[in-house]
């Protein structure tokens, strides 16, 4: 139990770290005269917070969802939806994103959870490509193609986040709120309840939890904060379209939990911001940036199993 909390407190540093290294960027991208980098960071930060949701499921309770991306699906639509109806408040877009992502995370968990293994992660991707195709049908918002954003979200009727300094900062303000409330969730009764599940579901049946409820109850939360980050990053392109909940965007959420270091909440924030700059670093070296960071994925896989917060811990345990 004391290294549990050790960790956990750890994990908490490294995190508050972050925040502290996200809060000076956008003064760093306007000493470099580049202000895209603000967006760039945005998108990051946007990730981040699905990741972080993705790893709540799949860290703590070993529910690997191949349909996750449909979630951001869920929070970019609603945005769009709601604006074409003059509804641009970011709370009420946000309120029904979750409230959508609630219920299609409250069907879809019901019906998961009652395989396990490879066929949960056939059902995640089935149900997530359902939800995908059905958005692509919507020919009242652009359907395969998308639909451009006529302006960003405004809050409380006031246009603050037309600026992209302001989102930046908006996103780090949720992702840091999201992470206190995920840690309390992994800390709290109920995540004990959900890691004992992952590690020994039988046993845990037979000391008396039901770990059906509890684990839908985490798909249900996790999906919800899925689609903060659809919002979130609907308003940083102000642009909408079905391939947000692809099944390749969801694959690329468990490459981000894994490069992280799976069961970290800091690792999935940091696995997001590895995968997106390396995409942004190789993109600029060479058209085919797949190749390597398919091959520098296969390496820290190798020789660092628990991601880059467990090639970390190795490197301070060899100085000490």
């Amino acid at each position: 139990m004391i290294a549990q909390r050790a960790r956990l407190a750890t994990r908490v540093k490294v995190a508050l770290i972050l925040f502290a290294l996200f809060a000076v960027f956008p003064p760093l991208a306007f000493a470099l005269n580049d202000p895209f980098l603000i967006l760039i960071g945005t998108r990051i930060l946007a990730y981040a917070i699905a990741a972080m949701a993705l790893d709540l499921i799949l860290g703590f309770g070993a529910m690997v969802s191949f349909g996750h991306a449909a979630y951001l699906g869920f929070g970019a639509y609603a945005v769009a939806i709601l604006s074409s109806y003059g509804i641009s408040d970011l709370v009420v877009q946000m309120v029904v994103a979750m409230l959508g992502a609630a219920i299609f995370a409250l069907v879809t968990g019901a019906i998961s959870l009652r395989t396990q293994g490879v066929y949960f992660i056939m059902i995640t991707l089935a149900f997530g490509q359902m939800a995908f195709f059905f958005f692509t049908s919507l020919s009242a918002y652009g359907g395969d193609d998308g639909v451009g954003l006529p302006q960003r979200s405004t809050l409380f009727g006031r246009d603050i986040l037309g600026g992209d300094t302001a989102l930046y900062y908006t996103t780090l303000v949720l992702l840091m709120v999201l992470f206190a409330l995920c840690h309390m969730i992994v800390r709290s009764r109920f995540g004990r309840v959900l890691t004992g599940i992952r590690e020994n579901r039988l046993r845990m049946e037979a000391i008396g939890f039901a770990p059906f409820r509890y684990q839908l109850t985490a798909f249900v939360i996790s999906g919800c904060l899925t689609s903060v980050a659809g919002v979130l990053l609907a308003n940083q392109a102000q642009f909408v379209s079905p391939a947000f909940m692809s099944w390749h965007r969801s694959g690329e959420l468990i490459v981000m939990v894994v490069l992280g270091g799976i069961g970290t909440l800091s690792g999935a924030i940091g696995g997001a911001v590895a995968a997106l700059l390396l995409e942004e670093l190789l993109g600029m070296l060479t058209e085919h940036w797949r190749l390597w960071f398919g091959v520098f994925l296969v390496l820290m896989v190798l020789f660092s199993p628990r991601g880059i917060t467990g090639a970390i811990r190795q490197i301070i345990g060899r100085k000490t």
